[in-house]
């Protein structure tokens, strides 16, 4: 039997990025398979007006709540408590997968996270194209549209994994070999969707069985991760040890043949002569 989440268990820092996601997701809606205007920036990744819009809709809800807390949002940069550092930080992503979403790909969503010396303690991913609502507390379990989830039991042979690579050269390469041997060797399909935020709560939700993320930043993986951990699934660094935040290589999945995903990571780590 499915597990509700009712209102009274949560907390005023999960209804408020509830909502932050959930408002943001209406302005997605409204541009969505539009003419929006894109630019690009320095590092070739595409922003909209979109992005602008629905970060400050994200960040005036949350300020008008927590006005001590900072936020790191993907367009504006790390903002408030500027008199001294707060040790509560939000980590906003307006729309990851921009680059889906100004093309009508409806691969994107809303990322919030809230993160309390360094540790995440609430995330949320909102998908407005299909209403899909995805949300976590640390030790609180995992959500979507309100009913528990949790990771897959399916092993390597029925499995999906995906990457997340950043623009970085050495993550594209380490990406490209990867599908490849993944592909041939490890498990039955590997994919590419574009959207880090949905791949992590896709695996929490039990629709993939791994996510391997190379290079993003804090706000495209912080929710996702919470995520995936509250619905009982493991994180650890690419080389298997204990994954803390905010490193951003790293690997997520149900935990059935982690170790098979760790051995091939590094091998092919090795094949390129990456070191960290």
């Amino acid at each position: 039997m499915q597990e509700n989440f009712s209102q009274k268990n949560k907390s005023k820092e999960l209804e408020v990025a509830i909502r932050a996601a959930t408002e943001a997701g209406k302005i997605l809606e409204k541009h969505f398979e539009t003419d929006i205007l894109r630019e690009f920036k320095e590092d070739k990744t595409i922003v909209t007006l979109a992005d602008k819009e629905s970060e400050e809709v994200i960040k005036k809800i949350i300020f008008d709540n927590f006005p001590t807390h900072s936020i790191l949002g993907e367009e504006t940069g790390m903002t408030g408590a500027r008199e001294e550092k707060s040790e509560y930080v939000w980590h906003v992503d307006p729309i990851d997968g921009t680059r889906n979403f100004a093309n009508g790909i409806p691969i994107f969503a809303v990322s919030i996270a809230l993160v309390h010396k360094n540790e995440v303690i609430v995330g949320v991913v909102y998908n407005p194209a299909t209403s899909s609502l995805f949300y976590a507390e640390k030790n609180k379990g995992a959500y979507f549209n309100d009913q528990k989830i949790s990771v897959s039991k399916d092993d390597k042979d029925h499995a999906i994994v995906t990457m997340s690579p950043s623009q970085r050269d050495i993550d594209r390469d380490l990406t490209q070999e990867l599908l490849y041997s993944f592909s041939k060797n490890v498990v039955r399909s590997v994919r590419y969707l574009g959207c880090a935020a949905l791949e992590l709560a896709y695996v929490a939700r039990g629709g993939l069985e791994a996510n391997i993320q190379l290079g993003l930043n804090t706000y495209d993986f912080s929710a996702g991760t919470l995520l995936v951990q509250e619905a009982g699934g493991k994180v650890t660094t690419l080389d298997g040890q204990p994954w803390k935040f905010p490193d951003n290589h790293f690997i997520a999945g149900n935990g059935i043949f982690h170790d098979l995903l760790v051995e091939e990571v590094k091998r092919q780590i090795a094949k390129l002569g990456i070191t960290r």
